[in-house]
């Protein structure tokens, strides 16, 4: 049996983490650590808030006295971080943010790692702290580059790739230099349930629901490799099961895509599921574009930002060869559940995009 502290486990990797992790091993404790910021979001583990193995603490990681307590107190031995400012646009424009909880955080909960299973009077031998990074720390490829490896070297363009890497070398630190037990796992780009609605996949969805525009950066031609999230939750669960102390694993998607490409996609998809069922145009009244047949129409281009990487692909052949990984969805069948989960998890979104939610993290937690 393992006891976990998730940090960041009400965001959108995390808390499809831990609903992963709660379905699959019953018998396992988790604790989730999150501050409740913009992008986390109590709401995203309602469903298991009754199980007595779960246990929500509203907190910061910089708070490197409460992680000590909630290590002790729980008995943890296993730390799974993804608590990260993640978003690169808001990092361009507050850069301040990201530097403070990826670096200054992550560092603190090393720290705090390191004194309670290290430090004490007897060490915890069996304990793991995995680190959850991105592979936008690798920086940025050609049309014709090959994917990022583990042993691509670092390159982040900005100030959010930037963060990330300097906690990912901390972690590494931490281990080379105390004998700290941890892993990192580099992602290409999630997406599913849960996802922020200001990121793009959600992005789409939402404003094609609402009949908005469907921005596009630049000429649209950027290439991600996107992971269904539920597939990052079994990587990461195979690198703590199987995974070598102190290796960095890829967990990639197998999934490039153009930007412009999802975006047509995803109109493709929503236009259908309103053929499909009639009852979605009454739902979604103000969704026009959807209702005629005509999503492309939506779609804008707007100013690239600054530094925008021009592709992401991840080589995750390391993570195959020796923990078996592969993804379980394909792009096709991954994005219509999440399309399918939007629309009918429209209260969920719908509180997020205006702020109704966070007027009430403020009552409940302030």
């Amino acid at each position: 049996m393992k006891i976990l502290l998730v940090t960041g486990g009400a965001g959108f990797i995390g808390a499809n983490f831990v609903h992963y992790w709660l379905q699959r091993y019953p018998a396992d404790k988790v604790v989730v650590l999150d501050a409740l910021t913009y992008a986390g979001n109590i709401a995203n583990l309602d469903t298991v808030k009754g199980n007595e193995n779960f246990t929500f603490v509203h907190g910061n990681i910089c708070d490197q006295s409460l992680v000590e307590y909630l290590l002790a107190k729980h008995e943890i031995d296993t730390v799974v971080h993804f608590a990260a400012e993640s978003h690169v646009d808001r990092s361009i424009t507050g850069p301040d943010a990201f530097i403070e909880t990826n670096i200054i955080g992550t560092y603190s909960l090393l720290k705090a790692a390191k004194k309670v299973w290290l430090d004490g009077d007897a060490v915890l031998e069996g304990h793991r702290f995995h680190h959850v990074s991105t592979d936008e720390v690798y920086g940025t490829l050609s049309a014709t580059d090959l994917a990022f490896t583990e042993d691509t070297a670092y390159a982040p363009n900005s100030p959010y790739s930037a963060s990330k890497a300097a906690s990912d070398h901390l972690v590494r630190a931490y281990h080379h230099t105390f004998g700290l037990n941890v892993t990192t796992s580099n992602c290409s780009n999630n997406y599913g349930p849960f996802h922020f609605p200001e990121k793009l996949i959600p992005l789409v969805i939402t404003n094609i629901l609402h009949n908005k525009a469907l921005p596009i950066y630049g000429d649209g031609q950027q290439i991600r490799d996107w992971l269904y999230v539920e597939d990052h939750a079994y990587g990461i669960d195979l690198v703590l099961q199987n995974g070598r102390i102190g290796e960095n694993y890829n967990i990639g998607g197998n999934n490039e895509w153009a930007n412009i490409d999802i975006v047509k996609t995803i109109s493709k998809l929503v236009e259908q599921e309103f053929i499909n069922n009639e009852e979605l145009a009454k739902r979604f009244p103000t969704a026009i574009a959807a209702i005629d047949k005509n999503t492309e129409s939506l779609i804008t281009y707007v100013k690239d930002r600054p530094g925008h990487d021009r592709r992401y692909a991840i080589d995750a052949t390391k993570t195959n060869d020796e923990l078996g990984y592969q993804p379980k969805e394909s792009f096709e069948s991954g994005i219509a559940k999440t399309v399918q989960w939007y629309l009918t998890n429209a209260a969920w979104w719908q509180s997020v995009i205006d702020g109704s939610y966070q007027s009430w993290i403020k009552e409940q937690y302030s």
